[in-house]
């Protein structure tokens, strides 16, 4: 049964986003009360998340008649990164050692080891679930998942060329990238308000990353004063004038590899991927933000930059959260529960690799969504233990781009095989 969208304005829609935003953190700021004991339980940050997540779950909006994911993720996400690493230290960060790589790495491969793992374990329970020949086999529509979760969309695209998965069903597949990867990054906001009690179960030393606020804290401080209209203009153009850069270099770049190279063209090369624009987009964007905090514009960050790049990220995770549908975990229970297992073994041997190497809640969390969430969702994450660190979400994302055709063909073929065909 059709159903028909309340408010499919988007300026009705950003008003009710920014309605909940405010609502989350007026209540949030309560220090007595019945708020105060929600948010030591609920973080604030998924709520920004969850209460979007609800209006479209009741079809009072709809991320598919809307366009503000788009603007959030084209325009918001690089102009906060920009603002975000104007005060970098970067010395610092290259400083938190080889943890966040080895948690990255851990993620992809229990990627590529819970797609075949996740197919054994529900085909003993319902082996149709996981049948189909030809195009129809399930296997290969669940390698533009395995490309999606360690790389990104660019990825995903060429899982779907390389294995030519029937496109009438893709739909389906579509459905459990989404549904789960956006659960998964619920419980990792959750887990962000535990940080502390989690890093104390880990044994992790997270001394590198406090040093790395402390510095960026005490540096903003030193440089604090009172912005004013001039400061907020200044920020806000070197803010949206890198955006503009960054768009303009990501089309140039994009346009040279697809036109020199027949290897960016191929859909089904690993390369392809490298001809994104969005990759590019905030890979220059990041750059330029680095560049700017060699210079005095660094200063900035005392008139407020974090935080306006913070109101950008929080407007992000909202339009995030506009792309879960609550409802749709019902629609296809065989194919969430092959999701819902892939994602549990990925998770188990982040938590492994974690303890054996003390690593902190940041370098799994972080890991993981470099992996199953790309660009778009590491800096959010990233951001969100400190302003500081969004830079560190960026930088293992691109990673994420690097491996994820080769690293997705591998899970694939081992899918293939676990599936007997």
């Amino acid at each position: 049964m059709e159903t028909t969208t309340v408010f499919t304005n988007d300026a009705i829609v950003f008003g009710l986003l920014m309605i909940a935003l405010g609502f989350v953190f007026y209540t949030s700021s309560k220090k007595e009360g019945f708020w105060s004991k929600f948010y030591k339980v609920v973080p604030a940050l998924l709520m920004c998340y969850l209460i979007p997540a609800i209006f479209n779950s009741l079809n009072l909006i709809d991320d598919e008649t809307s366009q503000l994911y788009f603007v959030a993720s084209r325009y918001l996400l690089p102009a906060a990164l920009v603002l975000m690493t104007l005060s970098i230290d970067l010395k610092a960060v290259f400083g938190l050692g080889p943890k966040a790589l080895i948690m990255f790495f851990a993620g992809t491969v229990g990627i590529i080891l819970g797609g075949p793992i996740a197919i054994l374990i529900i085909s003993a329970i319902s082996p149709e679930t996981v049948g189909g020949v030809g195009p129809d086999a399930i296997w290969r529509g669940l390698s533009t998942i395995a490309g999606s979760w360690i790389g990104g969309g660019a990825n995903q695209a060429a899982m779907l060329e390389i294995y030519e998965y029937n496109p009438d069903l893709y739909g389906g597949m579509v459905l459990v990238d989404i549904v789960v990867a956006n659960l998964w990054m619920a419980l990792i906001l959750m887990g962000i308000g535990k940080n502390d009690a989690i890093d104390r179960w880990l044994k992790a030393d997270n001394s590198a990353i406090e040093d790395l606020k402390v510095k960026v804290s005490d540096y903003a401080k030193s440089v604090n004063r009172i912005p004013t209209l001039p400061d907020f203009m200044i920020m806000l153009a070197l803010a949206f004038g890198a955006v503009g850069i960054a768009h303009w270099g990501a089309d140039e770049i994009s346009g040279l590899l697809l036109s020199s190279f027949d290897v960016f063209n191929d859909s089904k090369s690993a390369l392809s991927s490298f001809s994104s624009q969005f990759f590019w987009m905030i890979t220059i964007a990041t750059a330029i933000g680095i560049l700017l905090s060699f210079t005095k514009f660094k200063k900035y960050e005392g008139a407020g930059a974090s935080k306006i790049g913070s109101i950008f990220i929080y407007i992000l995770v909202a339009t995030i959260g506009m792309k879960m549908d609550l409802t749709m975990i019902l629609d296809n229970p065989g194919l969430i529960a092959i999701g819902l297992v892939w994602i549990l073994i990925h998770v188990i041997v982040l938590i492994v690799t974690a303890k054996l190497i003390k690593a902190p809640y940041f370098f799994l969390a972080v890991g993981s969504q470099a992996n199953v969430g790309g660009a778009a969702s590491a800096p959010v994450v990233a951001a969100a233990f400190h302003p500081s660190l969004a830079t560190v979400g960026v930088l293992l994302a691109v990673f994420g781009y690097v491996v994820g055709t080769y690293g997705a063909i591998l899970c694939t073929i081992l899918m293939q095989i676990a599936a007997g065909s």
